[in-house]
């Protein structure tokens, strides 16, 4: 995995964390992938998915691959982070 790659997929993850569980949790399980461009300048793949932590209704893990084509999947950066449910 390349640096640029890793520092790409923090950046995404910050952006991915903006949105509050409240926004995201009718719509879990939710993803995409979509073509960006990396903190380096080439042209990646980015990946991002929100997915219940441990149990439906609770914690969101939100997680981020950024990877340089389908081939390059598994040794592309990878970012993740929870989503804490409200206190209610």
């Amino acid at each position: 995995m390349s640096a640029d790659l890793q520092a790409t997929a923090e950046e995404e993850l910050e952006q991915a964390l903006k949105l509050s569980w409240r926004q995201l949790s009718s719509l879990i399980p939710w993803g995409d992938t979509y073509v960006g461009i990396a903190i380096g300048g080439r042209e990646v793949e980015m990946s991002r998915s929100y997915l219940w932590a441990e149990q439906e209704g609770g914690d969101i893990l939100c997680e981020v691959i950024v990877y340089a084509g389908e081939s390059r999947y598994d040794v592309g950066g990878r970012a993740s982070s929870v989503i804490v449910k409200p206190e209610t």
